[in-house]
């Protein structure tokens, strides 16, 4: 025998059943005559899936309210029916589709026939025709119900929900709203009807809580038979509406007032004694409960309702589309990251000795008779010296002959001859073998830097959007300034905050950012503006960095010459970093120009690209060695985050570079050749922080060299108090100009940077 196993029912089915017990009381008592209004939500929950036994239990007790056995008998019959249906339904797993119109029509059978209704005087049909009517008009309503049901159970505050089933939400508000009208007094339900109409309006904060207020107030208008209630209830949502930006107490206060003036109008505070007191309770006790909810709920509730007001397939596509160019940008990272591998050679083993050796092994001493008697004597080794100091001087002569082994050979002559051949063989084979690896070498760096730049996009890609939910206030706050945006949309958080709005084209891009930064608490700068048409355009703004730059430059080319041979660069690297950067190509004129351009030029490229600054470095570095002159150029770099101040700087065979903060002055300086002198110069590099009001000065050798020292220099430095970095370069050129009698013996250029607070 199969043993029963009772399962513990859950707490919300039974919180489901509670509610729906007592929403099936009210419904009875919703019409005139106490009709079984009720039929319709256990029709909706047997639909829904609940339990058909619990939902008749339930039916049952509700239907006791009429106190009358043949009332009663009627529910109870229909019960029995549903219950029956239902449950085979249950038993073979399966759910009534169109049959279902038929089971709702036989059960309103017992309703017809069994049901004591009095009927209605002014429907001049028999009471029995009556009941028919009003049957024929419970099943849409159940069918009604049982759409509105399911949303509400399976679909609100999940997803947004259609105009048919909030449709059939407010039938059911209907109903439920006329049983507590005539259950609980009219007071009751204005209470609790108006404090939803201001959740709604605290909630929602926009004009969607005015056709809500609407919908509230049917119930009073069946009831009281007057459209007096929804104009009541419009105008309440109305003058709640204009507070809701400044929070749920002042929304509270102004809907307060209107009910005042409601009340007054309606002439309730001359009807004195209780109908007073009451109107005053179910009009003025709504505000009081909402300033007494937390702010925390309304935040909650706001969040849950999010669904309502954002629309997240967007973002859900863009960051799917991001995620899937990332996850790629990363493998063709990767992709370079082997082509690196591949080109990465290990440094050639040094067998040069024996590789010489076998050479001459095999051109003379081969061919020697003596060769055995050498072996015997242990010349060996003499010949290994003598192969050692031909490889460190390039050829070899009688001097650097052992003297064992000259005594020993009798063909010096040939030997000499053989090996300095086989040297001069070595050395062109080593050099193009060199050449070969250093391009080889080149080429892992460039392969190495590429997949790094892949990988920082990669990662930058991968990051997911977030939507903010401060549209709604902007749009407030933009037509507030008289600014009418027809679609806002913002995304991203922290320093990747970012707000696109559609505005005029003569719109103030300053007033637009300044409204958007006040609402946003985040400092905005217009970051780029896209036209869309004639008088529309599309603003994008990005977070404010904290710096701003000012630059200076002032330069003086070399008497006699047409053109200086320095060169300087300053490049917007994105909107949080810059790049300076001064070149001195060696010499004067425009060979020493084209030098000093070439390697800014090189050097601007590589760092639009975003490449590692160590593979910038290093591969200009290569490229200026491998031009077919001799060209140097001496490099001072500067890369500066303007959100941090932070600069890392680069200096290549560069005269010292200074920092001007306050009264302080730091020097910059490092020792390295210039670039392109050596393939393996190594940059010095050093980080600063620069803070507000701070100047970073770069010379070239020719202002440097006017001063006559360096301290002359930092003196004059010390004793300066600059303003404007224009100015300030212009009075280091002039100084250094007269220190060198207004001669200038070399190109003259500095460079002056200065931090000041973002505007």
């Amino acid at each position: 025998m199969r043993k029963l196993v009772f399962r513990r029912p859950a707490a919300k089915d039974v919180l489901f059943f509670v509610l729906l017990g007592a929403a099936m009381a009210l419904f009875n008592v919703a019409l005139p005559q106490r009709e079984p209004l009720s039929f319709c939500l256990l029709f909706a929950a047997l639909m829904c899936g609940r339990d058909p036994f619990l939902c008749a239990g339930v039916y049952m007790l509700a239907s006791a309210a009429a106190v009358s056995g043949e009332a009663s008998l009627c529910c109870a019959a229909q019960a029995a029916f549903l219950l029956v249906v239902f449950a085979l339904y249950r038993r073979f797993r399966r759910q009534p589709r169109w049959e279902r119109i038929f089971y709702a029509l036989a059960a309103q059978l017992p309703f017809v026939f069994l049901y004591p209704h009095a009927g209605y005087a002014i429907v001049p049909f028999p009471v029995v025709a009556q009941k028919a009517v009003l049957a024929a008009f419970f099943v849409p309503a159940a069918l009604l119900t049982e759409g509105g049901m399911r949303a509400l159970l399976q679909r609100a505050f999940r997803c947004r929900l259609s105009a048919g089933e909030l449709a059939e939400l407010c039938l059911m508000w209907l109903f439920l709203g006329m049983g507590i009208f005539s259950a609980a007094s009219r007071y009751a339900f204005y209470a609790l009807s108006l404090l939803l109409l201001l959740c709604a309006a605290v909630l929602l904060k926009s004009a969607a809580c005015v056709p809500f207020a609407m919908a509230l107030s049917l119930p009073a208008c069946f009831a009281e038979v007057s459209a007096l209630p929804a104009a009541a209830y419009a105008a309440f949502a109305c003058c709640a509406l204009p507070g809701t930006g400044y929070g749920r107490i002042v929304t509270a206060l102004l809907y307060a007032c209107s009910c005042l003036v409601a009340l007054f109008l309606n002439g309730v505070f001359y009807a004195g004694g209780t109908e007073l007191l009451f109107s005053l309770l179910s009009g003025l006790l709504p505000a009081a409960v909402v300033c007494a909810i937390p702010d925390k709920a309304f935040r909650k509730l706001r969040a849950t309702l999010l669904f309502y007001r954002e629309r997240t397939l967007p973002r859900i596509a863009i960051n799917r589309n991001r995620r899937a160019v990332g996850e790629q940008l990363y493998e063709v990272s990767a992709l370079f990251r082997e082509i690196e591998c591949a080109f990465r050679v290990q440094e050639r083993p040094d067998d040069a000795d024996a590789h010489l050796r076998a050479r001459l092994n095999d051109t003379l001493c081969s061919r020697c008779a003596e060769r055995d008697a050498c072996k015997k004597r242990g010349l060996s080794e003499s010949l290994d010296r003598l192969i050692r100091v031909g490889r460190a001087k390039g050829k070899v002569n009688l001097i650097d002959l052992p003297a064992d082994l000259g005594n020993a050979c009798k063909n010096v002559a040939g030997l000499l001859f053989a090996l300095n051949k086989a040297l001069a063989e070595y050395r062109g084979c080593a050099a193009e073998l060199d050449a070969a690896q250093e391009g080889r070498r080149l080429l892992a760096e460039q392969a190495h830097g590429v997949s790094e730049i892949l990988k920082e996009l990669a990662l930058e890609q991968s990051r997911a959007y977030t939507c903010s939910g401060e549209g709604a206030a902007l749009s407030r706050a933009l037509q507030e300034r008289g600014l009418l945006s027809s679609e806002i949309f913002l995304y991203g958080e922290g320093d990747d905050l970012t707000v696109s709005m559609t505005l005029d084209a003569a719109s103030d891009a300053r007033a637009v950012c300044d409204v958007a930064g006040a609402v946003l608490h985040a400092p905005l700068a217009l970051a780029e503006k896209i036209p869309l048409t004639r008088d529309r355009a599309c603003f994008i703004l990005r977070r404010k960095p904290h710096f701003d730059a000012a630059f200076g430059l002032a330069a003086r080319a070399k008497e006699g010459e047409a053109a200086s041979g320095d060169t300087h660069s300053i490049l917007k690297i994105d909107e949080r970093r810059f790049l300076v950067a001064l070149s001195d190509g060696m010499g004067s004129g425009e060979p020493a120009r084209d030098v000093s351009a070439r390697t800014l030029s090189l050097l601007e490229s590589f760092y639009k690209a975003k490449m590692p600054s160590e593979t910038i470095l290093s591969t200009v570095n290569r490229l200026i060695a491998f031009s077919a002159d001799e060209t140097f150029s001496c490099l001072d770099l500067a890369a500066v985050n303007l959100d941090t101040g932070c600069a890392d700087i680069v200096k290549i065979g560069s005269p010292a570079g200074y920092l001007l903060s306050g009264e302080e002055l730091k020097i910059l300086e490092g020792e390295s050749l210039p670039i392109g002198m050596l393939e393996a110069v190594h940059p010095a590099t050093l980080r600063v922080t620069m803070k507000e009001n701070d100047f970073l000065i770069f010379m070239s050798d020719g202002v440097t060299a006017a001063f006559g020292s360096s301290a002359d220099l930092c003196a004059y430095l010390s004793e300066l108090k600059p303003l404007n970095p224009q100015a300030l370069a212009e009075n280091i050129l002039n100084r250094a100009l007269q220190s060198a009698r207004r001669q200038a013996d070399d190109d003259m250029t500095v460079l002056t940077v200065k931090l000041t607070p973002a505007a």
